[in-house]
């Protein structure tokens, strides 16, 4: 984004200090701070071709990408044509049909703003990578932008909410959305499992603002008994000092695929892996990958999920999965 992408780079060194007071009065001026909400998300069925008899069977291939409001590799959207940001979103689409992923977290992903075309990123990409639901939740709105995460499913949600962060100023607001859906995930008569998917971007300035953000995060899923798996940008790698990622999948009992591994990078300028997912006990990894595709500053991450066999699955007194700690 066009703020967060200068206030990185002048913390980086590549601009000098009137650049970022700049960049402070420009947020004052004119950005509006979105407060905390915890609500029930809308959810949309007009991308691609619907398709109400859709079931999640089997293996559940999920991916994750911080689309970067449309701007690819560009220096900004700001000071990219509409034509070109539909260009980017249109590759962006092709990578997710050529996955076949059932379900997508989006993080940075517009409404329609003034900074990346006046339309609407989320339903663009749902409708040109065949995504018949799609659901997104604007955590950050003013009178230039309008944006935060965002789900694409191939079949229905069977329950929505999203939740907007305490506000962090001087850095925008972010938060997460979280998406129910029914999987079967053997052939058969069993009823379904409800799991919740949730799309998730954390503040990237600040660890202590992470910490709080998580701490948001876990009172609200600790109410929840699904399995759960998590998407989205940490801003936050497994080895750091105060690595959310690792405070959140031990007070919510996840874990992530191959933590310590130094070749699963997702931010193209540092390498460094900022994007996770994220899964709760009862549920494994049958295949992980990080796409080399070039369509954001962050590279895609896409993974295959199964059904932990039900000995293996800790559960609490009443028989239900455990939950995060509060």
């Amino acid at each position: 984004m066009l703020l967060s992408g200068f206030i990185k780079s002048t913390y980086a060194g590549r601009y000098s200090g009137w650049l970022l007071a700049a960049v402070w009065l420009f947020i004052v001026t004119a950005c509006s701070v979105t407060p905390t909400t915890h609500h029930v998300a809308t959810v949309t069925q007009d991308g691609g071709d619907s398709n109400d008899s859709y079931l999640f069977t089997g293996t559940l291939k999920v991916l994750t990408l911080n689309v970067a409001h449309g701007r690819k590799d560009g220096f900004n959207q700001l000071f990219l044509s509409k034509q070109t940001i539909q260009q980017n979103l249109s590759e962006i689409s092709t990578v997710f049909k050529q996955t076949g992923a059932d379900i997508v977290a989006l993080q940075e992903a517009d409404g329609p703003s003034r900074w990346s075309g006046k339309f609407n990123h989320v339903a663009t990409l749902a409708q040109q990578a065949g995504y018949p639901w799609y659901s997104q939740a604007n955590h950050a709105q003013s009178w230039l932008f309008d944006y935060g995460t965002a789900l694409l499913s191939r079949g229905s949600f069977t329950e929505m909410l999203s939740h907007t962060f305490a506000p962090s100023p001087p850095t925008l607001s972010k938060g997460f959305l979280l998406g129910q859906i029914a999987w079967h995930p053997r052939q058969g008569a069993d009823p379904p499992v409800l799991v919740d998917v949730v799309s998730v971007h954390l503040d990237f300035s600040r660890s202590s603002v992470r910490q709080q953000q998580i701490a948001e995060m876990v009172e609200i899923l600790a109410d929840r008994k699904n399995p759960l798996i998590i998407l989205g940008d940490f801003n936050s790698d497994w080895l750091n000092d105060v690595s959310v990622v690792h405070e959140l999948a031990r007070r919510c009992r996840l874990h992530a695929y191959m933590p310590m591994a130094d070749d699963l990078g997702t931010y193209n300028s540092n390498g460094r892996r900022l994007d996770w997912i994220l899964l709760s006990n009862d549920l494994e990894f049958k295949s992980y990958t990080v796409l080399p595709n070039i369509v954001s500053d962050h590279y895609a991450v896409v993974a295959e999920v199964t059904l932990r066999d039900t000995k293996d699955i800790k559960r609490d007194k009443t028989g239900t999965y455990l939950a995060c700690n509060k």
